[in-house]
């Protein structure tokens, strides 16, 4: 298969996400790519972060000095209570200490709380193109671009910073691929020169943010561009399209979908490959735990079947040895 396999936050299934062990794990393990998430600080500097709201992936909750940041937003039309990117420096930030988003199922992760700090995405792009000389086959970063309307209405344009970021790199090519569930942001890029593919991130429910800001309740839904005249409309608009697994595995790999958007000339991308009993589609399960890790060989290889171009996975190793049929690596755990 050509499915390109995509560290999730980095190998994020063995290290906590979105720091530099993960990512260089990550393609250790044979990810092609791997994806930050990116945010804004307060003085404009990219940071990579599953979101802006950083108490449950950082010590910042433990630090007496930023007390005071603790603070409640409506972001995306839920209201957050805790500690926001938006509302610190760089200089502030690059004194935390990162965690384990989700220690109760990945508790060997735990043991390297507090030993590594964040990143900016300017020191993801330094770290691929090390690793990049040591390799023969290019690596490359899946971008996504987080609340982009919400960083807009309080003054951090991420179009314009993450193009200005791109350029000051040299990533401006097709190496970069950049997702958002937000179509007017992938929009900008693409005016701003970005070249790198566009994916548009769809929910298995709800509506886009920025259409409910342009258009209240009569914002299409996500499911509207999953319809064969969404998709045949998306296509003069962006690369490809990126879905959680729930819409793949319904009828158990069944690849109407994956079809439907290939006959349009799109790319199909799919979320996350993950091989705890919790995040397995129930005909996967195994046992009653759900830190234990189910039939992941069974569901990743239906959603590889299915012939996506490429997958999300916190544990690249596993990927691999479903897609390519290959020995497993010696467990890093």
């Amino acid at each position: 298969m050509n499915t390109i396999l995509i560290g999730h936050r980095g190998a994020s299934g063995y290290r906590p996400e979105h720091t530099r062990a993960a990512y260089e794990l990550a393609f250790a393990l044979g990810a092609d790519a791997v994806e930050p998430d990116v945010v804004a600080t307060r003085d404009g500097v990219l940071v990579v972060r599953h979101e802006n709201e950083i108490s449950g992936t950082t010590d910042v909750a433990k630090r007496p000095e930023f007390a005071a940041r603790r603070t409640r937003k409506l972001i995306d039309g839920a209201m957050l209570t805790g500690w926001f990117t938006e509302d610190f420096t760089w200089a502030e930030l690059a004194t935390l200490r990162t965690r384990e988003r989700m220690p109760k199922t990945r508790q060997a992760n735990s043991s390297f709380d507090g030993t590594q700090p964040m990143l900016r995405l300017r020191d993801l792009f330094e770290l691929v193109n090390r690793l990049a000389q040591t390799g023969t086959a290019p690596r490359g970063i899946v971008a996504e671009i987080k609340h982009a309307s919400y960083f807009a209405s309080v003054g951090l344009p991420l179009d314009e910073l993450f193009a200005a970021e791109v350029a000051e790199a040299g990533w401006n090519t097709e190496r970069l691929t950049v997702e958002s569930f937000e179509l007017g942001v992938l929009a900008s890029l693409r005016e701003r020169g970005i070249r790198g593919k566009r994916i548009f991130l769809l929910e298995d429910s709800g509506q886009p943010h920025d259409e409910i800001a342009r258009h209240g309740e009569n914002a299409p839904f996500y499911a509207d561009y999953l319809s064969s005249t969404g998709l045949a409309e998306l296509t003069d608009r962006v690369d490809g399209v990126s879905v959680p697994k729930s819409l793949i595995l319904t009828d158990l790999g069944a690849s109407f979908l994956v079809d439907a958007a290939h006959a349009e000339g799109l790319q199909v991308y799919c979320w996350t490959l993950r091989p705890e009993n919790r995040f397995l589609h129930p005909d996967f399960r195994r046992g009653t735990r759900k830190a234990d890790w189910g039939d992941w060989q069974g569901e990743f290889g239906a959603i590889l079947a299915t012939g996506v171009d490429g997958v999300f996975t916190d544990h690249p190793d596993l990927a691999a040895y479903v897609r390519d049929a290959s020995p497993l690596p010696t467990a890093l755990r």
